[in-house]
Order: structure tokens, then sequence, then C-alpha cells
């Protein structure tokens, strides 16, 4: 079998989610990938997502999108994150799925800017990480679903940038139930050596999401998808794969570009 491909679901042309699945079918996707806006809106969505599953759209991941998250410097605006987060976390366990995702933060600070230094100290930002992935780590696992945290690149954020990063502080939660995701455009900027941090991360990896270097789909940039991809099987990841970009071109051309770049490279597992 091969690693199943799923589309976020704003990237699909459709008036709904059924018939954004089936337009995702016929190009070769496998599931969509839900977005969880805040103030609780993915709750608020329950009748449509019900139905949708009724009529077998496969949803096995939320990605976050608000505008403040877990490791935000105000302690009201990380709550309200991991009050959204653990609400979406209810949500996809619900629809059958397999977890939610969340950066530490996204758009909050940059050492790479003015003034480069954060109002609070390293030894803060970690400790209101593992607080937040502690809480939210245990809801998930009553869940019986994933936390997946996501490493961004330096400019997005000044927290968790690599994969190793990630790693670490899933070993300082201590729990099964929070693992990483690999974004390949921020690990494009960020690691040394893609393949090679994909490899360190093995235990922990939860989740992957693609686009190429240039943030557009796969295929319109420059990374090796056979070398990612090979790699993703050489270390048994269990996973999706789920397709986070921005389409150049006309979108239904963008994806099925996008699905036969990453049909052409994975390679196929035996049958177990």
């Amino acid at each position: 079998m091969t690693i199943p491909l799923a589309c976020q679901e704003q990237l699909l042309p459709g008036a709904g989610l059924s018939e954004k699945y089936a337009l995702a079918v016929s190009l070769g996707y496998q599931g969509i990938e839900l977005r969880g806006r805040g103030d609780l809106a993915l709750a608020r969505r329950l009748p449509e997502l019900r139905r949708a599953r009724a009529e077998g759209v496969v949803m096995p991941t939320v990605c976050v999108e608000m505008d403040h998250f877990i490791g935000d410097f105000d302690p009201d605006r990380s709550r309200d994150a991991v009050r959204n987060l653990r609400s979406q976390l209810s949500v996809i366990a619900e629809l059958g799925g397999l977890g939610a995702m969340t950066p530490a933060a996204w758009g909050m600070f940059s050492r790479r800017l003015p003034p480069f230094e954060p109002p609070r100290p390293p030894e803060g930002d970690r400790q209101v990480l593992v607080d937040a992935l502690g809480e939210l780590g245990e809801h998930a696992r009553a869940e019986g679903v994933t936390l997946f945290l996501e490493p961004l690149n330096r400019y997005e954020d000044h927290m968790v940038n690599r994969l190793d990063e990630a790693v670490a502080l899933c070993r300082a939660v201590g729990l099964p139930s929070v693992r990483v995701v690999a974004d390949t455009y921020h690990m494009n900027i960020e690691e040394d050596d893609a393949c090679a941090a994909l490899r360190a991360a093995a235990p922990y990896l939860g989740h992957v999401q693609v686009s190429d270097s240039n943030r557009h789909q796969p295929g319109a940039g420059h990374l090796d998808w056979p070398g990612l991809l090979a790699t993703l099987e050489e270390i048994g990841y269990p996973g999706w794969l789920a397709l986070e970009c921005r389409l150049r071109g006309e979108p239904v051309a963008a994806l099925r570009q996008a699905a036969a770049v990453l049909g052409q490279a994975r390679p196929r597992r035996a049958a177990a």
C-alpha cells in the first residue's frame, strides 16, 4: 500500500465537503485535512462534519487556523488556544480521525526581525509549551487521538523551528499522544539535511504536511520528492501526507500535479 494523501479543504473547489472529497478522490487523494479556526468554530461545524462523515468523507486530521497559539506571550490568549485545541481534538475524535496539529506560535515573534529579543526568556517559553502540551496530550489520550506539534521556520516563530526541538518537547511531556509534524516547506529552510532530520525524529513523527520549496504545490519548486518520500518509507512512517500549500496555476490542474508528483515518487509498501 502507499502512504495516504490528504488535501486541505480550502484548496479544493466545491460547494461542500462531499463535493470537495469527490474531486479529491478523482485526483488521487484519499482524505481531506480540515482547518480549525478559533472561537470553537470547528465544534460549531459538527452537523456539517457528521453529515460528511456519513456520506463517506475521510477526515483524518485538523490543522489549527488562528491568530494566537499555545505559546502566546499573553496567558489569556495561550489559554484560549488550549481551549480551542481541546475542542478540535474532541471533534476529530468523533469523526474517527487521528488528531489535531498546532505550532508553538505563528507570526508572534522572530529573532530575525527587530527588536530581536523576545519579552520572555527561553526557560519561560519552554515551560509554557510543556504545560500546554501536557494538558492537551492528556486530553488527546482520553479522546484516543494525538496532538501534533509543528515546527515553523525562524521568520514565523522563535521557539520551535526544527524537528529535533519538537522531539525534545515531546520527550519532556512524556506522553505517546503528543507527536511531531514535519512540514517540508519549513524543513527546507531550517534543516541541514531533511532526510537525516526525518530519520532522527522517526520515533516521534506523527504527521507530515507537504508543499514545495516555494510554498506552492509539490512539483512547483526544487525539493527532492523521491528522496524525502523514500526516507518516509525507510523509517516506516505510519501516518498521512497532507497537502498544505499555495496553488500555482489553475487549482484543479495544480492539485492534479501535486498528486501525480507524490504518486509517482511514493514507493509502494509491501502488503502486510
